[in-house]
């Protein structure tokens, strides 16, 4: 047994009370809830954080970055409707743990991250739990046009405004989940294309993230 599938095993009960906690408030896709229950959350933390791994709520990893709140991956990535096969571009790896859940969807998952020590740390994990996302280190916020058009984008970062490289990366009838607004609350908006230069826009819940830094996000 590897060591990914023995970390597998750790924590099931407080995994299970924690999709328990998600599904109350409001998640209903059952494979989100499956992704989430099967992955090791307290391998994408710092093992001082270990046992608050499966709380519901943001923890630091490192470079002034966190990873998500176990709520939040699971709305954006309700919000995407992913697909068995789909391609999807992840703006901010962090962690790599939103690769991860991607990646137990089934997606063909491409994520850009800008911090090398984060990059190389997520690389490393999601190997060594038999995920093959392909990673690159650099500007999330141009997005990764060597491999456009893409079903979904996910942005996991505060944008000052949604960044229009990300929309023209879209295949018509993909979607883009992106969290808008200042560097203290966003709006999630999910952007649909439509058209060759038609986008539906639709605005949902609030939320907080860390900025998203870059040449087409904050300074």
């Amino acid at each position: 047994m590897t060591k990914g599938n023995r970390s597998k095993k750790r924590f099931s009960r407080r995994r299970a009370a924690l999709v328990k906690t998600i599904e109350e408030k409001g998640i209903k896709n059952q494979q989100v809830l499956q992704a989430i229950h099967s992955i090791p959350r307290h391998l994408f933390v710092d093992t001082a954080f270990e046992n608050r791994a499966y709380e519901d709520s943001a923890l630091p990893i490192g470079n002034g970055q966190t990873i998500s709140q176990p709520y939040t991956v699971a709305a954006q990535t309700e919000l995407l409707e992913v697909q068995e096969g789909d391609k999807i571009l992840e703006i901010g790896t962090g962690s790599g743990y939103q690769s991860a859940v991607l990646c137990e969807l089934g997606a063909d998952v491409y994520s850009v991250e800008r911090h090398d020590k984060l990059y190389r740390s997520a690389k490393e994990i999601l190997q060594e739990l038999g995920y093959r996302p392909h990673l690159k280190l650099g500007d999330g916020t141009l997005g990764w046009s060597a491999y456009a058009p893409y079903d979904g984008i996910v942005v996991t970062a505060g944008a000052p405004v949604v960044p229009e490289d990300l929309m023209h990366q879209l295949k018509i009838g993909g979607r883009l989940v992106v969290p808008v607004g200042d560097q203290k609350s966003q709006v999630m908006i999910r952007i649909t294309r439509t058209g060759e230069d038609e986008f539906k826009e639709e605005r949902l819940n609030h939320f907080k993230f860390v900025p998203l830094i870059g040449e087409k996000g904050w300074d």
